[in-house]
């Protein structure tokens, strides 16, 4: 790919380099559209700043978030020309002034509103976090944005309980596997998950025990027919008409948590109809409704946690605590090296994925053997 002119910073940081300002490959997301809108470009950056540190990136996450971007739905993204990407994992290779908690060397995951898709970032030191001994770089490159969202909406606002129960919607993807095995932290509780039938066997292996084929059923009157009072939890990324199905299907004193709007996607493109109905369908309710319901309804957006580095880095700690003693583990569905990023944004998109989509730089032969030596 032809040198792209150096662009504005994404998102928070430089489009980065080491101390020489080296070329490096990134995904750049050109313009709103479809698949072909994320190109590999050529980049040059200089060193990190005081307090960053710049990272050679071995593996990214992709989201859910990233679709909508692309579609131009995603509020925490800069305008194109930018780099997408909010989590990442890799290798220290240099320190700016005054970052003194990380070495050249150390393994990181790395958490930022976008940039991170880049064989080479540099980022706050306050943003990465050191991988647990034995993770592999893409269960790093899985692990923050799918379970920090999970851990934060079932334990902070769904303060789940042993012998609770719980509806987890696309239950199969990052957030949804996530959710499922931190359920399985607490004891005797009840999952219901929706996915498509094609998915229902890997489902009840991690512990779901009620999977729901939304594309053949309603799944809230299968949440009925197994227990006719509802459930205490549902974790909401639909929006729309489902919120209102959510709430509904709320037992007293339940939560209601949403946490996406997955009902905006329908196709490449962005769709006006499905934005209209969506926003027409939207879940509305006052406060005075509220208090004779008695249930609760919460929003979380991790995009807007950019600030809340002890907040966020105290649920990072209890997660890789829980990754040291085996009861969590990212599951990897597919690994696409920068240059598929097309296929890999339709695996996720056309909702073939189970657990965590990967995209991995692949950097040139030479430069890995340098590194080596």
């Amino acid at each position: 790919a032809a040198a792209a002119p150096p662009e504005q910073a994404p998102g928070p940081e430089p489009p980065a380099g080491g101390g020489e300002a080296a070329e490096h490959r990134a995904l750049v997301l050109t313009g709103f559209g479809g698949y072909d809108k994320v190109k590999v470009q050529a980049r040059r950056g200089g060193g990190p700043r005081p307090g960053e540190v710049s990272v050679r990136v071995r593996a990214c996450g992709l989201n859910f978030a990233d679709l909508m971007a692309r579609q131009g739905l995603y509020d925490r993204l800069p305008p194109p020309p930018v780099c997408p990407g909010m989590e990442c994992a890799g290798i220290v290779r240099a320190l700016g002034d005054g970052v003194r908690d990380r070495q050249v060397g150390d393994k990181v995951m790395v958490l930022a509103r976008s940039g991170l898709w880049q064989e080479v970032v540099n980022v706050p030191a306050s943003q990465t976090f050191l991988m647990p001994e034995g993770m592999s770089f893409e269960e790093a490159a899985a692990l923050l944005v799918n379970y920090i969202t999970a851990y934060m909406i079932l334990f902070d606002f769904g303060n789940l309980r042993p012998n609770q129960s719980v509806l987890i919607h696309m239950a199969a993807g990052g957030v949804g596997t996530a959710a499922i095995q931190l359920c399985k932290t607490v004891e005797n509780v009840t999952i219901f998950g929706t996915a498509s039938a094609s998915k229902h066997d890997s489902l009840k292996e991690s512990g779901v025990a009620h999977p729901i084929d939304y594309r053949t059923m309603d799944y809230a009157e299968e949440v009925r027919k197994i227990s006719p009072k509802g459930v205490d939890i549902v974790l909401d990324p639909l929006g729309g008409s489902d919120t209102s199905k959510a709430f509904n299907l709320l037992k007293p004193m339940g939560k209601l948590i949403t946490y996406g709007v997955a009902n905006l996607l329908t196709g490449q493109k962005k769709n006006l109809m499905a934005m209209a109905k969506t926003w027409w369908n939207q879940f509305s309710i006052n406060a005075l409704q509220l208090l004779h319901h008695n249930k609760a309804v919460c929003g979380y957006h991790l995009g807007y946690m950019d600030e809340e580095f002890e907040l966020v880095g105290g649920v990072v700690a209890k997660l890789v605590n829980l990754y040291s003693q085996g009861k969590i583990k990212p599951k990897i569905d597919s690994v696409w090296p920068f240059d598929q990023v097309a296929d890999a944004m339709r695996q996720m998109q056309e909702k073939k994925n189970v657990g965590k989509v990967i995209l991995v730089p692949e950097a040139p032969k030479e430069e890995s053997k340098k590194e080596e030596n």
